[in-house]
This record gives structure tokens, sequence and C-alpha cells, in this order.
């Protein structure tokens, strides 16, 4: 195996409600734990989507069009576990562990990040490697998860949009792109090379560091300008922010940059 690991690399893949990471939920969460001895562990989750309503948390209702992507409805997981139910048994599978995906960066990671916010299960998943196969294939063959199957691993990918199965074809996808490409083997230049040079304080991209390492607003009429500055001189935005339809933790940093330039 070319990938050098020194810790775990999860390799995950979501099933989800929808494509709003602040208001979207996971319906399965399939994931294959690869060790550094070359031992794996693979499972799959079914989980209840569940939303607040009248002070009281029930079931989301899985849009139609949700479902015909991935074949969950709603009566497949009305007996299953809520995410806040099997948080913490997840959190203690990530613990010590760097993340891998498909397009994981840019969705599954921000979109599970919020799951978490929602919970009281501690988690930083800032401090974990990200590695995106999707962002390796764009660099060097743009095409979706069943064409890089194809293209890399020669195979037609069955069951697409299971999380079972985008989970085993991207752990193979990236295997057959070490193989291929002269890139980094190591989970910590692998992460470098797919998320790039633009490092973010948030998962969704708002909040993005400058060169002297400040955050700084990514959108809107400060765009550009650095988050702590604009708080001292515009106490309102702050609140306009935590009401706005952002995503939990990007504004969980907003209040943690709020209180510190005070």
């Amino acid at each position: 195996m070319k990938l050098q690991l020194t810790r775990p690399l999860v390799f995950f893949d979501l099933e989800t409600t929808g494509v709003n990471i602040a208001t979207d939920r996971i319906v399965e969460l399939s994931y294959c734990k690869l060790f550094p001895n070359g031992s794996s562990e693979a499972k799959t989750l079914r989980i209840k989507p569940t939303m607040m309503e009248g002070g009281q948390e029930v079931q989301m209702p899985i849009p139609e069009g949700a479902s015909e992507v991935h074949g969950i409805y709603d009566a497949d997981v009305a007996n299953c576990p809520t995410f806040r139910e099997i948080a913490s048994d997840l959190a203690h599978t990530l613990e010590g562990c760097d993340l891998a995906g498909y397009n994981s960066n840019h969705f599954d990671v921000p979109l599970l990040a919020e799951e978490f916010a929602r919970t009281n299960v501690s988690i930083d998943l800032k401090r974990m490697k990200l590695i995106d196969a999707f962002t390796i294939f764009t660099k060097n063959e743009p095409r979706n998860l069943t064409a890089a199957y194809q293209f890399y691993c020669g195979k037609n990918l069955e069951d697409a949009h299971s999380a079972n199965a985008d989970t085993m074809a991207t752990m193979e996808v990236l295997m057959a792109q070490l193989e291929r490409y002269d890139i980094p083997t190591t989970v910590d230049e692998l992460a470098e090379y797919t998320q790039g040079k633009q490092k973010f304080a948030d998962f969704a991209g708002r909040i993005y560091y400058d060169e002297q390492g400040c955050e700084c607003f990514n959108f809107g009429k400060y765009k550009g300008l650095k988050v702590s500055d604009v708080f001292r001189r515009d106490t309102g935005y702050y609140g306009w922010l935590i009401n706005g339809d952002f995503p939990q933790y990007t504004k969980t940093v907003f209040t943690r940059i709020y209180l510190s330039s005070k």
C-alpha cells in the first residue's frame, strides 16, 4: 500500500435529507477505518433525522427527491437511532483519526460538524487532517465518483448513492490515484494537497485566514476585513450573523471571535 499512515484514516460518506449544510440531516453514514498496519473495520449506520418542533425533537421527513437518489425513505429510518444517540460512539470511533471522502471537504465534513454541534458531544474536527479524493480527481481528471471509479479502478459502481458503496469506492479510488499520480503519500501532505493553500476557520468557507493568520470575512459587505475589527466597530453585525441562516459551526466560530474581541 502506497498510502503512508501514522494514525487511522477514516473513509466515510453520508446520505442526507438534502444538500443544505445548515438545515439538512444525515440519514445514513458509512465508514471504513484504515489502520497503519493495513487492517480495517467498516460499519454502516442508518440514522433517524430529527428537527425541533414545538420544543420537542421529532422525526424530520426525508424529501421525495432525496429518497429517489439514495433509496432511503421515512419508514426505513423510523426506528433507527437519532444522531444525538449515536454521537458519543461515533466521536469515539473518530478520535485520533484523520478523515477522507469524496467531495467531503465541501459537504460531508461541514454537515457532520453541524450534526455534532447540535449535541453535547465534544469533537474537534478541525484537528483532523482532511483528504478529499474529489479534489485530487478534479485536479487531474475532472469527473464524478461513478466515472472516477470506472476510470481508476476499471469497474462499474453498483449501488451508487448508497453510503456503503460510495465509501468503499472512494477508498479504492484514492488508492488507485496514489498509484497513478506523483502526489503525496502521507496524510498531512495529502490533506494539504486536497485542501489547497487557502485555510478557513469554519467548514462552510465563510471565514478565511489571511497571511497573518487572522480570521477575515469571505462574504458580504465586510468581505476581506478582519472579523474582530468589524465586531469592534459594528456590534450589531454579530447579532445579525447569529440570527441569520448560517451553519451552527460557523456561528460558533463567530461567537468565539466576538468574545475575544470585546
